[in-house]
Parts: C-alpha cells; structure tokens; sequence
C-alpha cells in the first residue's frame, strides 16, 4: 500500500518551543523534519498527536530510571498531546530480546498480571491519570491469530532483522537465537500500526524495536510514526545503568527518606544529567543553578534541591522536607523522629540479652554474625552511644538501637509481654 504522507503547515513559535521541548535531553529523534511537519499539523489543526510509550510488565515495580521517558511523555501531555501507557501484557510473554546475550524466558501469564497492576499505578505518579490513555497490547494481539501472525511477518526481512546488533553479534557467536524473538520487534511494531501513532518513545536499547513500528506502518499504508529515545539512566554508582540487579536503584515506591537520602549521595558530576532528565525544572533554572556553583557556590544546595523535587513527585512536598529534616538529624547523629517501636521478652529465667542476639530479634540484622560483624566495624550503637563490646548484656528496659546510618528501633525489652511492632509510632 502507498505510504501517507505529511502535509506541510507553517513552523510558528509554538511549534519551535514544541520542538525544544521535545529535544531536552534526548539521544535521537528520528526524522527531525517529520517530527516538526506533525507539530506543525497539530498546532494548525488543533489535533492532539498520539504519543505511545510501551513497557512490559517483566518486574513488579519500576525504579526513577524507567522514569525519565515518562518525563518526557508528561511534558508532551502536558502540550495538550494524548499519551498512550501501553502495557505490554502480550508481548511479555514472548520476551524483549534487546541487549541480551542469551535467550530471555518468558514470563507466565500470573507473573505478568500481577506485575501489571502495579505499572500504571506508579506511572500515574508522574502522568496525568486524567489525560492518560492505558491499553494493553494483548487487545489486538490475541485477535491476530495465526493466519495474522504469518501476514505479519512477511512484511519484514530477514536480513534486516539480523542486522540487529544482538541478534547479529550471538549468530556470529553461535550463541541460541529462537525464532519466536523475531517476534517480538514485529508485535512491537504492530502495536504501533494498531494505534495509530505519531511518536513512539523508548530508551536507547529500543531504537531497533521503534524503527520497526515505523516500517510496518508505511506497509500498512499510515503515515509512519517518528522516534524519540531517551538516554539510559546512571544509577547511584554514576557508571552503570540504574538497574536492580546492580542494586544501584531508587524504586519509586521507596520510603520519601531512603529516596531523598539516595538522592543526596549521587556524584556533583551525575546530579547535573540527572537534573537534565528527571527535574521538571526549566532549562534555564538549572542553567542559573549551575552557573551558581560554577561560581563558587556549594553544590549541596543544588543536590539538595534536586532530592527534594524527586521525593516530592512520589511522595509528597510534607514528605520531602520531612525527608530533609531526618537526613540533617541522622547526618548530626540524632534520632530521627519516627522509628520502628518493639516490645520484646526477654527468654524464661534471662534478666539479660546479648546485644548481637538483640539485635537479630529486632530485626536489624540477619543474624547474630553479622550483628558481631557490624560491631567490629563501628557500625551499631545504644542510645546513641557506639558499641564496641561484642559481649555487651542487656537488661530489663527501653533502648535506641542503631544499626549504620538507616536503621533504628526503639525496643523495649520486659521479662514478660508479647512481641509487637508499630512502623509509625513516634519516638
């Protein structure tokens, strides 16, 4: 079928700013003059564009590095554009091969629904639910069939598939490469095809995939979609991609403290792209914030600045400077203001405990080793107080314990009681 093509309409300014907006930290945008041509359209005809961002539920929750194509897609709803969460229920199951060495395993279809009911959920905390289109790919995916499936895939070639980077880089290797991974760009792509969209968004590792949708709607005879991928995030160690498994990561459904005080430990080098790719600021704001450190001013301030808007966003302001105080307290080496609470019996015929035993019952550590272990490092205090004597007894009473510069409990410890806990209970 003949491809659709772009109508022209003038650039405004709108459509310029529109442009800047969309370029902001971006690695590509593919084609550019495309991108500005449907712009132009949308702002001349006062037709929204359909944006659509696809992620698949292959882990329970998502951490601020999967982020930073959500921030883009709120800054293009926030244009008045129609995003479209597409949550990739059908294309789990078969498995995204980008970037992979070996064979991915599919997940089960349990897996993937529970997986997904936490998804747009927390992607809500940076769209807006109200302007958000959710759909799921299995809509018109289990529909295709077999007969849809096979028309589908000869609209691609096979060359072109193997040009792929890890598809060509296991061949040469003689590494397994299935057949239903060819797969997976398709449905990918198709998706495109099955909502009509304008702009697709991704990280770095999806242009193959992006690139594919495009091509499938010129077969289809649509006017093919434009790409946008963003940089992949580095995590807490600045060299890494942020990933859980390099537990490098700040989940965005972590504790506001843990996230402000994750936040405030990144490199003064890495807070500026994170600046660029997750803060909602302006790029001028961050450009004078900049200059202010650049001229001598203490770049703890701008980190500072940065954890609050990033707590805020998932928590709330309350939160963030609540966050802020407990960071300032915990770095002064003063309790924070709310802690675990724990009643806690002594055994029959004990009058006292040994403090690594203690610690393992408060749930501090995971045993009494590795509360031995925390000792010999400087890491455990009483009331405030360090502890270096492993042999250390504990009697009848209520004490603070600390252990490294995050966990505390207040315990009480009585020769008779029942053992409860309250996490909101202040100190």
């Amino acid at each position: 079928m003949t491809q659709a093509t772009l109508p022209v309409f003038p650039v405004t300014d709108q459509v310029r700013i529109a442009l800047a907006v969309s370029l902001r930290g971006c690695e590509e945008l593919i084609p550019q003059e495309d991108w500005v041509k449907k712009l132009a359209r949308s702002h001349a005809t006062g037709t929204p564009l359909r944006i659509k961002l696809g992620l698949d539920p292959t882990a329970p929750d998502i951490h601020i590095g999967h982020t930073v194509v959500l921030n883009k897609m709120r800054q293009l709803q926030d244009m008045g554009h129609t995003v479209i969460f597409l949550i990739g229920d059908f294309t789990s199951m078969i498995g995204d091969p980008s970037g992979r060495n070996t064979t991915r395993p599919p997940l089960t279809r349990a897996q993937i629904e529970a997986n997904a009911q936490t998804y747009y959920q927390q992607a809500s905390l940076v769209l807006d639910p109200s302007r958000t289109e959710i759909r799921y790919n299995s809509e018109w995916s289990d529909p295709l069939g077999a007969r849809g499936m096979i028309e589908l895939a000869a609209k691609y070639n096979v060359a072109r598939m193997m040009e792929r980077e890890d598809f060509s880089r296991r061949y040469k290797a003689g590494l397994t490469i299935s057949v239903h991974e060819f797969l997976y760009p398709l449905m990918q792509g198709y998706d495109s095809v099955a909502l009509k969209s304008d702009l697709e968004l991704g990280g770095t590792d999806q242009k193959f995939n992006l690139l594919v949708g495009r091509h499938l709607q010129a077969e289809y005879g649509q006017e093919p979609q434009c790409i946008l991928t963003m940089p992949l995030l580095e995590g807490l160690d600045g060299v890494e991609k942020m990933s859980k498994s390099k537990n490098n990561y700040i989940g965005i459904s972590e504790d506001a403290n843990s996230m402000f005080a994750k936040t405030l430990s990144i490199s003064d080098v890495l807070m500026w792209r994170w600046y660029t790719l997750l803060s909602f600021k302006s790029e001028a704001e961050i450009a004078a914030l900049k200059a202010t450190v650049d001229e001598g001013g203490n770049p703890k301030h701008a980190k500072v600045a940065l954890a609050k808007e990033i707590t805020a966003r998932f928590h709330s302001i309350a939160a963030a400077d609540a966050a802020e105080r407990d960071f300032i307290n915990r770095s002064q080496g003063g309790i924070p203001d709310q802690i675990p609470q724990l009643n806690l019996p002594l055994g029959d015929g004990e009058i006292a405990v040994g403090i690594a035993k203690l610690l393992k019952m408060a749930g501090l550590t995971a045993s009494t080793g590795e509360g031995n272990r925390l000792i010999d490092g400087g890491g455990v205090r009483v009331d405030s107080e360090p502890v270096s004597d492993k042999g250390l007894q504990l009697g009848a009473g209520v004490y603070v314990l600390q252990v490294g510069k995050r966990k505390f409990a207040r315990v009480t410890l009585a020769r008779r009681g029942k053992v409860g806990v309250d996490n909101t209970a202040p100190f």
